[in-house]
């Protein structure tokens, strides 16, 4: 442990290893044998989604959970194959190689590389706050269109035709054109799938605590739901030889150990994969963290992003040299896995360990498996994703957020998902940067009978003609040093008896160069109209920094403990009874 601890000082295994003991193992195996069950079927499918032979899912869902396991902060958090980064691959890859081909995967594993490395570079240069710029409704807004856009796209394998489409409109028009053609039998598996997995997700769960079970235990069980349909479905195609009746099947799946792969070496790929290996960083980074948050709260833990930068990085490079393709953390196995009681990463280790064990051992029960039923298991976990009444809510709380996810929503439906979220990312910062130029400034008033001062508009203040108190409710700095300068000089243009100005900095935090040279310039042409600038309630490492310059020693006015000092000394008349 000490040569560990050397050479991976910041590793959190070191931190819940040392506390490992018997009945934390057995939490973890019980949890890891419910995620195997779950992540075998979900595997297959995402591989498919992303246009990858099933087995390339396998892989994928075992080097990384190890690597995982060693770095992530997350104790519970399951990583893998997800839905919108599998179709983000698919729509990355696809744009070089033909679905299915070496090529192909070869291109995925470049994928692969390209996001580890992108994600563990910004891990070691502690960039893990850039997810902060990122606005909840631009993420929701694009995973929900996500969501939709992968249920259209296994629309044409539940009905058993070909349809291509990079976009929500191109996949429609597709499924319309090809309503003729549709494969009866595969059509009715495909509905009775879908509709018994929905039935899962809500009737299975009391009818398993009617028969005895736990609520919780019923509850991880209902989440395991998709096995029960792929083994009936694998059945019922062997027994009823439904391949010689049309329907597609996964086929031969290789038995085996994940492969060492190695990504290609060409940078003229490289220069075309940077902008997609970015996007699929962004969006791992960014669901992992929500999910590793939600579930560390709800145990009174936490992660850390900037190691989760790592770790990610890791589990993707990890994946690109065994074969894999993109990889990150899972809401639905994750939530499973909390669920099941695991208490550390170790139970990422244990599932990885029969994921292995699948692929050695069970391939072969696979190749009757109806490919009409892993686009079931898709369509009816992406569906989840769709969060349809966040529309309703933004729209009453926040017109411009509101704008914000529609917009997205729109663009990744009619786009396609990379176009969708380079948009999303630039109305997210055109968001931040818009309200960041525009702070909220109160003019504010005495309130009667106490110390406070408070906005005009919203209380019964006193004010005087020869003072405006203004109160700046944000940090001043490059971005919105003009506008506090605009509102300055509209207040004295609407003043003529205005003889002093008081800025109220209690709610400022930090003053940049850009702002402290525009306060001087506000100071100075103030002085020249006769009018004297103050400022009050200046925080203590704001008052060092300008002690710093020579700000306070070529103000005309003064600065003030408090606004009410401040009133008290410039225009004592507003204190005085009526």
């Amino acid at each position: 442990m000490s040569m560990a601890a050397r050479w991976l000082p910041s590793a959190p295994i070191l931190v819940w290893g040392r506390a490992y003991d018997k009945e934390s193992f057995t939490h973890d195996l019980v949890a890891a044998l419910i995620v195997t069950v779950m992540l075998i079927p979900q595997s297959l499918a995402y591989a498919l989604l992303a246009g990858l032979p099933p087995e390339v899912g396998l892989y994928a869902s075992v080097a990384p959970l190890l690597l995982y396991a060693v770095l992530g902060s997350s104790r519970v958090l399951a990583v893998g194959p997800v839905a919108v980064v599998s179709l983000m691959t698919a729509a990355a890859v696809g744009e070089h190689a033909a679905a299915g081909t070496h090529a192909y995967w070869q291109i995925a594993i470049t994928l692969a590389f390209l996001s580890g490395g992108m994600l563990l570079i910004m891990g070691l240069l502690r960039l893990g706050f850039l997810a902060n710029f990122l606005s909840h409704p631009v993420i929701s807004g694009f995973i929900s269109a996500s969501g939709l856009l992968i249920a259209a796209s296994q629309m044409k394998t539940i009905l058993g035709v070909k349809v291509e489409g990079h976009n929500f409109v191109e996949l429609l028009i597709g499924l319309l054109g090809q309503l003729g053609q549709v494969h009866a039998l595969t059509a009715l598996l495909g509905a009775v799938a879908v509709a018994f997995l929905f039935w899962v997700r809500t009737g299975l769960k009391p009818l398993l605590v009617r028969a005895g079970l736990s609520d919780k235990l019923a509850g991880v069980w209902a989440k395991a739901g998709p096995v029960a349909a792929i083994a009936l479905s694998t059945l019922l195609a062997w027994l009823l030889d439904w391949k010689g009746q049309g329907m597609k099947l996964v086929g031969t799946v290789p038995s085996g150990l994940p492969p060492l792969t190695l990504p290609l070496w060409d940078l003229a790929l490289w220069r075309e994969l940077v902008v997609p290996a970015a996007l699929i960083s962004v969006v791992g980074f960014v669901e992992s963290v929500s999910v590793g948050q939600t579930l560390a709260a709800k145990r009174r833990q936490r992660i850390e992003p900037d190691q989760e930068l790592v770790a990610l990085g890791a589990s993707n490079l990890s994946a690109a040299f065994t074969g894999g393709f993109p990889v990150t953390g899972g809401f639905a196995r994750s939530v499973v896995n909390f669920d099941a009681g695991a208490v550390s990463p170790a139970a990422g280790v244990y599932t990885a360990v029969g994921i292995t064990l699948a692929s050695l051992f069970l391939t072969p029960a696979l190749y009757y498996l109806p490919q009409a039923t892993l686009a079931a298991t898709i369509i009816v976990a992406v569906l989840s994703l769709v969060d349809l009444a966040l529309f309703r809510s933004t729209c009453g709380f926040s017109k411009l957020d509101f704008s914000a996810l529609s917009a997205t929503f729109l663009a990744t439906l009619l786009l396609g998902v990379e176009s969708g979220l380079v948009i999303g990312v630039a109305l997210s910062l055109g968001l931040f940067l818009l309200r960041a130029s525009r702070p909220h400034i109160a003019t504010v008033g005495w309130m009667p009978g106490t110390e406070h001062f408070r906005n005009v508009s919203r209380h019964p203040v006193r004010v005087s003609p020869r003072l405006v108190c203004l109160r700046v409710d944000a940090s001043m700095f490059f971005a919105n040093a003009r506008a506090i300068e605009d509102r300055i000089n509209a207040e004295v243009a609407s003043r003529p008896a205005l003889e002093h100005v008081l800025l109220q900095c209690s709610a400022v935090n930090d003053i940049d160069a850009s702002a402290l040279e525009s306060l001087h310039a506000i100071a100075g042409r103030l002085h020249d109209s006769g009018i004297a600038l103050h400022l009050s309630e200046i925080k203590g490492p704001i008052m060092d920094k300008l002690n710093r310059t020579d700000f306070l020693r070529t103000l005309h006015g003064r600065v003030f403990l408090t606004s009410y000092e401040a009133v008290l000394a410039l225009t004592p008349e507003v204190l005085e009874a009526p």
